[in-house]
């Protein structure tokens, strides 16, 4: 895979990942898209929830403040549920579907579970649509200790201080073209290793843990999923990129040995979403609904065996 920056064979130094922080631009704005969102959900939800900052990411062209949205009433005795979206900032779903949920889904849960929902962990990829952050490091194979990449320590320590252990985790994704143009043919230039091109499912798909496997919980996710988009058909080979299906519509990563956003807790119940934005069978609109029947799929599926 050629790439503009960089010499093929040669890792980069700093010098090659500034020279492509100075090639980003910003495409659109985290404060009037995500922000200003936020803002009105604490306007009108405030007898349900409470926004908190948790962190601030001091990046040479602004400032970005980081929060979380959290339930009010906090029940120590209830079960907690965390959400993620923007881990990768280009994938917009995942941002804009946990706002959603909250917007949409949220109160009908409340006094059952507690909350902790981060909407976009990685504001300056959301601005540039970038997968990767101003120091050129992937934060969804960031999720350890003494990690370089800001975004992953800033939510990573508020969990921490706050000791926010969740009975569920979900974790907002998509999977788009731009992976194959774009994203992997930088990650092969950056770490001098060659990258194949993704398969990239057409549809959505889920990924479980290998370490946290529950088939069942999975499938309550894609049967949720089912009813608002379509799920993605296997490759010729019965794999999504390049590994392979443990039932229809999900696979299953080491989300812990890759330091995956989905690994830094150990909840019991943990899922990322796959998105295909790309696709010609959905639009914008669609790829968020499917966020959040995920998020409900997985949700009722976990109050269901909590009740029974």
């Amino acid at each position: 895979m050629s790439y503009p920056i960089g010499t093929p064979g040669t890792p980069w130094s700093s010098k090659e990942k500034y020279q492509w922080y100075q090639a980003q631009t910003i495409k659109r704005s985290y404060f009037e898209l995500v922000l200003s969102e936020l803002e009105e959900i604490a306007a009108t939800m405030a007898a349900t929830i409470k926004v908190e900052q948790y962190g601030l990411l001091q990046y040479p062209n602004n400032d970005y403040p980081l929060f979380v949205i959290k339930s009010l009433d906090w029940q120590q005795d209830k079960p907690t549920i965390l959400i993620t979206g923007g881990v990768h900032g280009y994938e917009t779903s995942g941002v804009h579907g946990a706002l959603r949920f909250v917007k949409d889904k949220l109160k009908a849960y409340q006094g059952r579970v507690n909350f902790v929902v981060a909407p976009c962990i990685s504001p300056w990829g959301y601005e540039t649509i970038n997968r990767w952050n101003v120091d050129a490091i992937d934060p969804n194979r960031s999720f350890y200790a003494d990690t370089p990449a800001q975004e992953s320590a800033a939510i990573m320590a508020y969990l921490a201080e706050h000791d926010i252990k969740p009975l569920m985790h979900i974790d907002l994704h998509e999977t788009t073209d731009t992976d194959n143009t774009e994203f992997r043919p930088a990650l092969s230039a950056r770490d001098a290793i060659d990258q194949k091109s993704w398969n990239i499912p057409d549809g959505f798909y889920g990924v479980g843990d290998t370490g946290r496997d529950d088939p069942a919980f999975q499938k309550a996710i894609i049967d949720s999923v089912k009813q608002v988009t379509h799920i993605a058909p296997a490759d010729e080979n019965g794999k999504y990129i390049g590994v392979a299906l443990e039932q229809f519509g999900v696979i299953n990563y080491d989300c812990k040995g890759l330091s995956l956003c989905a690994g830094m807790t150990d909840a019991s119940y943990v899922s990322t979403t796959e998105v295909y934005p790309d696709s010609e069978l959905v639009d914008d609109e669609n790829c968020v609904q499917a966020q959040v029947a995920a998020i409900v799929g997985g949700l009722d599926y976990v109050l269901a065996q909590l009740d029974s």
